[in-house]
């Protein structure tokens, strides 16, 4: 069966930015610029845990902070569950997503998608983020299959040169209005339909 490479910003989640930042400077108005991107792409590359990232940031409930920014300010994409349902029965699905774990898997939990995956690579468990090619590879070894077979759907067009680098089929989800000389769709109708092709 193929696989059916999804990102989790601006694919799954509308939020193709996410929401983190301005979460944290709504709390922590003062927060170090320089600091903050530091300790967020150690925490989303593993080299610290998500909860030491929050308590860096000034939260003392970290778990209570993810679960509210994740409730509260992520919105999961309205016809994800009907996709999903449907060509999970013709795709093996499987997450590519630069994140922390512990976010990672919370969202998973709370939406309840987390059945329709056959694998999650989230770069803070393999310790490389999209678009290093790296993690495109991983990707590949993890699930079993060689690049032909893999088709990534993803927002962000330096991601999906990278995969197609690695010899992957990319679709650019274009929440964003960016340019793209590949294949584009704006949701998952539209992706529906490239899959029945």
């Amino acid at each position: 069966m193929k696989i059916l490479l999804l990102d989790m910003y601006g694919v799954i989640i509308e939020e193709s930015k996410g929401n983190f930042t301005p979460f944290v400077y709504a709390r922590f108005p003062f927060t170090d610029k320089a600091d903050y991107r530091a300790q967020f792409t150690k925490a989303q590359l593993g080299e610290i845990s998500g909860d030491a990232f929050m308590r860096s940031l000034g939260f003392t409930d970290t778990q209570g902070a993810v679960r509210e920014y994740i409730e509260n300010h992520l919105t999961l994409d309205p016809t994800f569950h009907a996709f999903a349902k449907r060509f999970s029965e013709e795709y093996d699905f499987a997450l590519l997503s630069n994140d922390v774990s512990e976010k990672s898997e919370y969202i998973r939990e709370y939406h309840d998608i987390k059945r329709y995956f056959k694998a999650a690579i989230v770069s803070a468990n393999v310790g490389c983020r999209k678009p290093d090619a790296k993690i495109y590879e991983i990707a590949l070894e993890r699930l079993g299959v060689a690049a032909r077979d893999c088709i990534f759907v993803d927002n962000s067009v330096a991601n999906l040169i990278a995969a197609a680098s690695v010899g992957m089929d990319t679709v650019l989800f274009n929440r964003d209005g960016e340019d793209y000389d590949g294949k584009v769709v704006y949701s998952f109708e539209e992706l529906g339909k490239i899959l029945t092709i």
